[in-house]
């Protein structure tokens, strides 16, 4: 059962903590696609988008190059106590990562709805640009970024490659359940575990996708 259950736990996990810290940066930098203009926009959406055009792997590839124990980062890391590779966190950062593109369009969107009347009138009244941002911009867009996250989090439940990569395949600490199916499916008997993960992956993603169908109807009410 701890085969079954441990795997989906996790996976739930990794995903909603993964949707979390994505949070503040789909909103800032969804907010700056959303305003700026030239070549910055152009650099800023090619980075933020380019997890959704890269395979995987190559993104977990990229993830180890920087966070791996001789990364740019990851001896830092390690040095106060943050391991990322074959950890938890590793696979955290994983489903953050792949999902933040979906994250950013929605929250993109969602700032470019919002309706510039409004903005402009509370600037010509000598509101500063955080206070209408604080006040009007972000309570505006609250649904549609709530949407992205709730695509975020479908997206990283489905996550294999970059996470297989960067963290490992490591029971009870990154074995979400793409990689319990993986593991299962290599091992002879492993079937029934695997049909068992895969209609609990099918039901967490029905869910999600009805709730997310629900929160665009409503957001466009």
């Amino acid at each position: 059962m701890s085969e079954i259950v441990q795997p989906a736990l996790l996976s739930l996990f990794v995903a909603g903590l993964g949707a979390l810290v994505g949070l503040p940066i789909a909103v800032v930098v969804g907010y700056r696609l959303a305003h700026a203009r030239g070549i910055g926009k152009l650099v800023l959406a090619t980075l933020a988008l380019l997890p959704l055009a890269l395979p995987p792997v190559v993104t977990g590839y990229l993830l180890l190059v920087v966070l791996g124990r001789r990364g740019v980062l990851g001896a830092a890391l390690d040095g106060i106590g943050v391991h990322v590779v074959f950890s938890t966190t590793g696979a955290a950062i994983a489903a953050t990562v792949v999902g933040l593109p979906l994250y950013v369009l929605a929250a993109r969107r969602a700032f470019e709805d919002v309706d510039r009347q409004l903005v402009d009138v509370a600037r010509s009244l000598g509101a500063s640009r955080a206070r209408v941002f604080r006040e009007i911009e972000l309570p505006l867009a609250r649904r549609g970024i709530a949407i992205g996250a709730l695509l975020a989090f479908v997206r990283a439940l489905g996550e294999f490659g970059a996470t297989i990569v960067l963290a490992g395949d490591v029971a009870g600490r990154t074995r979400t359940i793409p990689l319990a199916v993986y593991a299962a499916l290599a091992r002879p008997g492993g079937e029934s575990i695997a049909t068992s993960l895969a209609a609990i992956s099918v039901a967490i993603s029905v869910v999600a996708l009805v709730a997310h169908e629900a929160m665009t109807k409503r957001a466009r009410s």
